[in-house]
C-alpha cells in the first residue's frame, strides 16, 4: 500500500524537480556576472600533465600541453552554463597558449590572444604582466562581461585563490569603482 502512494506522487516529484532545475539562478555569483563592468578570470579547462614540454612554442600547438577530450567537453559545458543563465559575454581575451585559446573558443565561440595572460615563469616579467592585466580590469567600467582566459598562477597573482582547471573567479565592480572578488564557479 505504501509503495502505491509513492507511485501517485512520483509525477509531482519529477515536475517539482524539473521546475527547480529550470528556475532562474539566484546565486549571487551568477548574478554578479550580469552586473555591468564585471570580469571573469577563467583558468583553462583540463589538460594532462603539469607543464609544457621543453621547447614548447606559442605558434605550434603540437609542442604544447593541450586540452584532452575531458577538457574540451568541460569548456563546452562552461559555455552552455553561460548561455543557460543568459550571461552576455563581451570581449574574450586569452593567453596565447593553445589550451587557453581552445577553452575560450569552445566556451564562448571566440578569443583574442593577449600576451600578458600567458603568465611568464620569470617573476619580474610576470609582475609586469599582472600590472597590465589589473589595468585592463580597472578600465572595464561598464558593458558586457569581460572574459580573461589564463593559467592558474596568473589567477593566484591577480585574485589570490588557487583554482582548479575549468574554474573561474568573478570580479564585480563595486560602487567605489574597484573590482572585488564576488566568488568562484567551477563547471565540471
Amino acid at each position: 500500500m505504501g509503495s502505491m502512494r509513492w507511485m501517485r506522487w512520483w509525477p509531482v516529484i519529477v515536475l517539482v524537480a524539473l521546475a527547480v532545475w529550470a528556475a532562474p539562478v539566484s546565486d549571487p555569483v551568477w548574478e554578479a556576472l550580469r552586473a555591468p563592468g564585471s570580469v571573469i578570470v577563467l583558468r583553462h579547462s583540463h589538460v594532462p600533465g603539469a607543464s609544457d614540454p621543453p621547447g614548447a612554442k606559442l605558434d605550434d600547438c603540437s609542442t604544447q600541453r593541450n586540452l584532452d577530450e575531458d577538457g574540451r567537453a568541460q569548456a563546452r559545458r562552461i559555455g552552455q552554463a553561460f548561455r543557460k543563465y543568459g550571461i552576455v559575454v563581451g570581449a574574450v581575451l586569452s593567453s596565447p597558449r593553445c589550451r587557453c585559446l581552445d577553452t575560450a573558443r569552445l566556451a564562448f565561440g571566440r578569443a583574442q590572444a593577449w600576451g600578458p595572460l600567458q603568465g611568464s615563469l620569470d617573476a619580474e616579467a610576470r609582475r609586469r604582466e599582472v600590472v597590465e592585466i589589473r589595468k585592463a580590469i580597472a578600465e572595464h567600467r561598464s558593458g558586457a562581461l569581460l572574459v580573461l582566459v589564463t593559467h592558474g598562477n596568473v589567477i593566484t597573482d591577480l585574485a589570490g585563490p588557487r583554482v582548479p582547471m575549468g574554474s573561474l573567479v568573478v570580479l564585480r565592480r563595486s560602487p567605489n569603482g574597484r573590482h572585488t572578488v564576488a566568488g568562484q564557479l567551477h563547471v565540471n
